[in-house]
């Protein structure tokens, strides 16, 4: 218990000021920010989730006695929490059941699985940004006015001038004000799987993950993912704040399918000889354009309803086991 709580504190102490770095203003402190989230789920993946625990009541309450209570609160609601939560569930496990319905040996277990991981990872970057939406208003319109305000006010802190009716200032707030609530949950969504995988390979690396690297090609997704996006999508074009929660989550889990057309990419190009530059080209693609995402988005949304996966199996024979 002393080695967990002084784990515990410990990750505590580096994600506040990974977090805390903000503060500075320099660009460096930006990717540091959103690390902040990685000591927590190293603690939680390589000791336990009551370590992970410790380390985000730690950092909270040590960024609130020197920050204040809104810095509390928001390491709490954007590192602490879903870091803590993340990490519980990837070490959730279960006795695998026989074929039969009789128990496998204790050593045999079922993991909490991949695609309900990242489904999880894309909840929480949502439910971060809606809790966020009240700072700003609490109607669409208050709310629009309300980040119009602070974007105005950040770029008469860069320019020197506010924006002015009619100018391409003005007309940028108004491509800004829509565009950055859905952005900010796919960022959100992005650092708790970015984080996640990073403490996973970190905690690997030490020999401390206790639970076998996952088969990320065939992860899957739960059952109500695909009328979850449906509504959301149907919402995104309603006035108000229901069209700015609908986009919000449609954003957000336009994401994780393509997070999925990456693991079907990986099972399809299984036994090519191009498979490595196939995968090298989209990673590039993805990371240097961002627009071939939303191939993946297709490519993630076609397994879904039409279970490529299984078809090109089915066609080329069982693939062989990869980490990927």
């Amino acid at each position: 218990m002393i080695q967990i709580a002084t784990i515990g504190i410990g990750a505590g102490a580096a994600a506040a000021l990974l977090f805390a770095s903000v503060t500075s203003g320099s660009w460096l402190s930006i990717p540091l920010f959103y690390l902040a989230p990685l000591p927590i789920m190293i603690a939680g993946l390589g000791w336990s989730h009551w370590a992970a625990m410790t380390a985000a009541l730690a950092g909270a309450l040590g960024l609130g006695a020197v920050f204040g209570t809104v810095f509390l609160l928001a390491f709490a609601a954007g590192a602490g929490f879903p870091a803590w939560w993340l990490g519980y569930l990837a070490m959730l496990a279960r006795p695998a059941a026989a074929s039969d319905g009789s128990s496998q040996p204790a050593a045999s277990f079922e993991w909490y699985p991949p695609g309900r991981l990242v489904a999880w990872a894309a909840v929480l970057g949502i439910l971060l940004v809606i809790v966020a939406i009240p700072n700003f208003g609490t109607d669409a319109d208050s709310f629009r006015a309300g980040l119009r305000d602070a974007l105005n006010a950040i770029m008469r802190v860069n320019n020197g001038t506010p924006a002015r009716a009619g100018s391409n200032t003005e007309r940028l707030l108004e491509i800004l004000v829509n565009a950055i609530p859905p952005a900010a949950a796919v960022l959100a969504t992005i650092t708790n799987l970015l984080n996640l995988w990073l403490a996973a390979r970190v905690v690997k690396f030490s020999g401390r993950l206790a639970r076998p690297w996952p088969q990320l090609s065939s992860m899957t997704f739960p059952p109500l993912m695909p009328a979850a996006l449906g509504v959301a999508v149907v919402l995104s074009f309603l006035d108000g704040m229901l069209g700015i929660v609908g986009g919000i989550v449609a954003a957000s889990l336009l994401l994780v399918y393509g997070v999925l057309g990456f693991a079907v990419l990986h099972a399809i190009t299984q036994g090519m000889s191009a498979r490595p530059f196939l995968l090298s080209i989209t990673y590039a693609g993805v990371i240097l354009l961002g627009w071939p995402m939303l191939a993946l988005c297709l490519l993630g949304l076609v397994d879904t309803a039409i279970g490529l996966r299984g078809r090109v199996s089915a066609r080329s024979g069982p693939p062989t086991r990869s980490s990927t």
